[in-house]
């Protein structure tokens, strides 16, 4: 009977340690499965981007040509034939709208037929002068007859030449019948139509150059100065991607009354084809002297004793503390110069929880 009791104490005590095993072999391996299917830790992140201390500033202006030209008829007359239209490209000493030349010809005849007359003129003054010389050689004639027919032949020379004179100045006449480009252009306005009476020197055909390109925006006052010594460049509404230099060329030297800023014109030396006439462009002014600072926020600061440090973020989660150089400091933001990479990916919250070792997930932005 005490045998019995005894075994069967005894085989109570080794149930109670087996499921004591069991269980501490339960709770072991939940929490080898708790700790392995424990996700990575969400964290929001900043991209550094190196920039200008000073912010840059940008204005928004147009394409113009730096020459626009009213060209007109140097005489005259009616309006024959206009033969360009408004956006036509127009070449060096292509004809853009002749006149009527009936009365220009006419003109022309009359001073060849007077250049005749006074080659005629001048011919009989001269074979009397000789004669006149010589008789006078001779004693045959008198100072005053052969004074009389030396002036009568010097008036005939310069009758001649007025002729001629006028003959070229006929000829040319006649030429400025025909409107003609002087420079590589396109036509922005025609301000005349065939029939059309026109005055010597009436504008008649706008041709912008292609030269020379520059863009045109208006400055306010407090920003002038960075418009005469800072960097400037262009860029346009139709191809962002590409910059072109830009030079100031021009500033007004009194602000618009009605909005107190100042009219800037700045040229785009490496303007090519792309860059056309009326473009919408955006200026943008910068500091040359600034120097390039990445501008991080502060709570991504890691500082415990040591020096300033961010943690980086790669593309498989890991995270890495990196000393930084810091510029300055603001309310709330950081300024470095250097330490990390452009466009690297900074955590930019809860940085005093991580740990280098650690696996991250990037979120875009914070939910509630």
């Amino acid at each position: 009977m005490f045998v019995r009791s005894v075994l069967s104490s005894y085989s109570k005590l080794l149930a109670g340690v087996s499921l004591a095993l069991m269980a501490a072999a339960l709770a072991g391996c939940n929490d080898t499965v708790a700790e392995k299917a424990e996700p990575p830790r969400p964290v929001l992140v900043a991209t550094a981007h190196y920039d200008s201390e000073t912010p840059e500033r940008s204005f928004v202006g147009t394409i113009r040509p730096r020459i626009e030209s009213d060209l007109g008829f140097r005489v005259a007359g009616k309006v024959a034939k206009r033969l360009v239209e408004v956006g036509q490209t127009v070449e060096v000493g292509q004809p853009l709208a002749t006149l009527d030349e009936v009365d220009l010809k006419l003109q022309a005849e009359q001073a060849l037929a007077e250049q005749t007359a006074a080659t005629g003129v001048l011919a009989q003054a001269a074979a009397a002068e000789q004669r006149a010389k010589d008789l006078k050689a001779k004693g045959w004639t008198t100072d005053a007859q052969m004074d009389s027919s030396r002036a009568a032949a010097d008036e005939a020379r310069a009758r001649l030449n007025r002729a001629e004179r006028a003959l070229e100045l006929s000829k040319n006449s006649l030429s400025y019948a025909t409107l003609v480009a002087d420079a590589r252009g396109v036509v922005t306005a025609t301000l005349i139509e065939p029939g059309q009476v026109v005055a010597a020197g009436q504008a008649s055909i706008r041709v912008a150059r292609f030269a020379e390109k520059e863009a045109v925006v208006a400055i306010p006052e407090t920003l002038v100065g960075r418009a005469k010594s800072g960097v400037a460049s262009v860029t346009l509404w139709s191809e962002p991607d590409k910059k072109y230099a830009a030079k100031l060329r021009e500033i007004a030297p009194a602000a618009d009354p009605a909005t107190r800023t100042y009219l800037a014109k700045f040229s785009l030396p490496e303007a090519d084809d792309k860059v056309a006439l009326g473009m919408t462009a955006t200026l943008t002014l910068s500091d040359a002297a600034t120097e390039r600072v990445a501008r991080l926020p502060l709570s991504a600061l890691f500082n415990e004793g040591g020096k300033p440090s961010f943690f980086v973020v790669d593309d498989n989660g890991a995270v890495t503390l990196r000393p930084v150089a810091v510029k300055s400091y603001e309310s709330n933001d950081v300024l470095i110069t250097g330490g990390i990479e452009e466009g690297a990916k900074i955590v930019a919250l809860g940085v005093q929880k991580l740990d280098p070792s650690q696996r991250v997930r990037i979120v875009s932005s914070l939910s509630f």
